[in-house]
């Protein structure tokens, strides 16, 4: 066959960044970026402006969406945001987010203040309270257990607020997204840490920045602040962000956060090998993993000429993010399975894509795509 459209489509793949840290799904799951929904490198370091809790909770209103919590047990919440995950029948049925205070929002994207997006299987416009009806949300944080609450039949006029969710460190976890170096950190440098977040949420990146130097300078071994620097270098598209992230790591190999950040940097730079360790490291640490992480461990392990790995990866991401925040993972997959001379489940891989991509050069490719595995589908030799 003449796989050159498939070449051209993995050769253009964006390469996305962390799906809750940068990205958010718009209601038609296409991500967008007003503002960082975990204070990633998104140009913004705004999280708690991000899941609308304070705008809803002002008006009043019922019945179109509902309120939480989240708090960890016996500390302090994490500078990213958590994702918030609501299941119906055993499937992802929604994500949304925390906000800097731990408060998150199930709610249409039409909702003001709110960007995150109602589930695909849900009528749009029918209420959270009644498309939830029975479905549990739980909170997704590596090392930790979540508490769940079940959503329960309301009426219109009803209380949003669905409740907390806790989070429990799980007992001999292996990762963790909290760096046990931070407990241990001497008394300045903690300051200077703290300091440092102050300054973030107030949205002070070069303040927040010089006392996570110097936190760092401090405690060269506080991983936990060494990736926040990352990530403000990252922001800033500085070199330096991927010097801080591999000490991060280093500083503490169970720390978790910065191996997503590892494997950016080397996919931007076109380094397979080197984003395939930081994602299968990530994965030992976090073995369910991200829809993210399974991406890029997807697209670097096709790269080296691993497919069956790439394949399994890629129908993981898949599976994980119903609402499709990590960009380009169908196609992806549809290009696997091409390689592999599957192509009538890549034509369905790409005819499903087709239902929720943006009209624009990638709708188009994908069109010429679904022509080209037309005509060989229909060839009996390819079947």
């Amino acid at each position: 066959m003449n796989t050159k459209p498939f070449v051209v489509f993995l050769a253009t793949l964006a390469l996305p960044v962390a799906a809750f840290a940068q990205a958010r799904p718009s209601a038609s799951g296409t991500p967008t970026t007003p503002s960082s929904a975990s204070g990633s490198p998104a140009g913004s370091t705004d999280i708690g402006k991000y899941s609308g809790y304070d705008a809803l909770s002002r008006q009043g209103r019922t019945g179109d969406y509902l309120l939480g919590k989240v708090s960890v047990a016996g500390g302090a919440l994490p500078w990213d945001a958590i994702p918030v995950n609501v299941t119906c029948s055993g499937k992802t049925a929604y994500t949304s987010v925390t906000d800097s205070k731990g408060n998150f929002v199930i709610a249409p994207a039409a909702s003001p203040g709110v960007t995150s997006t109602a589930p695909a299987s849900a009528d749009p416009k029918s209420k959270p309270a009644a498309a939830f009806m029975g479905c549990t949300v739980e909170a997704a944080l590596p090392g930790f257990n979540s508490t769940t609450v079940t959503i329960a039949d309301r009426n219109i006029t009803d209380n949003p607020d669905i409740g907390t969710i806790t989070l429990n460190r799980e007992e001999n976890s292996v990762g963790s997204v909290v760096s046990n170096t931070t407990a241990s950190a001497p008394k300045d440098a903690a300051k200077s840490f703290e300091k440092a977040r102050t300054e973030w949420l107030e949205k002070k990146p070069d303040k927040a920045q010089k006392d996570l130097e110097k936190a760092v300078q401090l405690d060269p071994q506080f991983a936990e602040a060494w990736y926040q620097l990352g990530k403000i270098q990252e922001a800033a598209n500085s070199p330096d962000a991927a010097n801080s992230f591999a000490k991060a790591a280093a500083a503490d190999p169970q720390f978790i956060l910065p191996y997503e950040h590892l494997a950016i940097v080397d996919a931007k730079a076109g380094k397979w090998q080197e984003v395939a360790d930081a994602t299968a490291h990530e994965l030992q640490l976090n073995p369910r993993g991200t829809a993210l992480i399974w991406y890029y461990s997807a697209i670097a392990n096709y790269k080296l000429g691993k497919k069956d790995v790439a394949e399994t990866a890629a129908e993981k991401s898949l599976a994980m993010d119903p609402l499709h925040t990590v960009p380009n993972t169908e196609q992806l997959l549809a290009v696997i399975l091409a390689d592999k001379q599957d192509f009538a489940a890549a034509l369905a891989h790409l005819r499903n894509a087709q239902t929720y991509i943006a009209p624009g050069p990638n709708a188009d490719l994908i069109k010429q795509q679904i022509a080209q595995l037309e005509k060989i589908v229909a060839t009996p030799s390819s079947k």
